[in-house]
């Protein structure tokens, strides 16, 4: 069972993957601008290769978002979707097998973070908040019909293309996951039913999921079983196991072991479908104290350990 943690690729220094390997990561993702146009980025992923295996892990995955032109069908979207083309096909050849991606005509949305326990900071959504002064992003409205009509142009386009490269793409839900429209733009990945809508417009291995344990439970889903329904499809690539308290309508995004899912009984579950990993973080509360930067990510990389342990082994 592997964990996996994940650094900008101008991140990636003897430092940092020192201090992954240190605290137990196995794994390496890289998170990446998208690419504007077909560019041959293959020696660059090579070379990350190296560097990464330098230190006793694997680089296995690059994440990064489609442009607008992709998601709102604006000019440019084809040479924009051969840039993603050519970097899949350029994964492929460097050996990177999965990337993580989501399709959103906007992206997050959060209202003010809470304090937590020491005074950490933690991600919240309060829907009641959000409502009185909601945003709106006119440039990037656009309606739940388009927006799949989009999504199925672009996996058409590049799941071939993964499935020939043999990597696997990764579908991040949206977040918050209401499948209502938020700032303008519809939002089409915000339940399982949204999923298994996307696996069938595509059929292929290639097109899976990575469950963000997180917006499951955003959804109003019992972790446990969305676990069961989509890892009995064979489609949970990734999980990202962080931990959540509150509703779908007015969460926080807590530290991994103080929350409301029963992360030992998720654990017994992945391994009862025969989920083998990558587990992630996603990411964690932030600390007051400047210097306490890596000590979030050592946490839940610790406790996502021994969970394996606890259930593997």
């Amino acid at each position: 069972m592997t964990i996996q943690d994940h650094l900008s690729l101008d991140g990636i220094n003897d430092d940092n993957l020192s201090i992954f390997k240190a605290i137990g990561v196995d794994y390496v993702a890289v998170m990446h601008p998208p690419p504007a146009k077909p560019d041959d980025s293959a020696d660059i992923w090579k070379e990350v290769c190296k560097k990464v295996e330098s230190h006793g892990m694997k680089f296995n995955n690059v994440g990064l978002r489609p442009a607008k032109e992709i998601t709102l069908g604006k000019p440019g979207r084809d040479e924009h979707i051969e840039g993603w083309c050519t970097l899949i096909r350029n994964m492929g050849e460097a050996g990177v097998p999965t990337l993580c991606y989501n399709f959103r005509g906007i992206g997050n949305f959060r209202t003010a973070a809470t304090v937590g326990r020491g005074g950490a900071r933690y991600s919240t959504f309060d829907y009641d908040e959000f409502i009185k002064e909601a945003p709106d992003y006119p440039d990037h409205h656009i309606s739940e019909e388009d927006l799949r009509s989009n999504l199925q142009h672009f996996l058409a386009c590049i799941v071939p293309v993964a499935e020939e490269a043999e990597v696997q793409l990764t579908m991040h839900p949206d977040d918050p996951p209401r499948p209502e429209p938020l700032g303008g733009a519809a939002r089409i990945l915000s339940t399982l039913d949204d999923f298994e809508r996307m696996f069938n417009a595509v059929p292929s291995h290639a097109n899976a999921m990575l469950f963000c344990q997180g917006c499951v439970r955003e959804m109003g889903e019992d972790v446990p079983t969305a676990i069961r329904r989509i890892g009995a499809q064979n489609k949970i690539a990734a999980v990202h196991f962080r931990n959540l308290r509150g509703t779908p309508d007015k969460f926080q995004e807590v530290f991994v072991d103080e929350g409301e899912v029963d992360m030992y009984e998720a654990m017994q579950t992945y391994r009862e479908v025969g989920f083998e990993g990558p587990f992630m973080m996603d990411h964690t509360p932030s600390f007051p104290q400047e210097k306490a930067q890596w000590a979030g990510r050592a946490f839940a990389v610790g406790y996502i350990r021994s969970m394996i342990q606890a259930v593997y082994r």
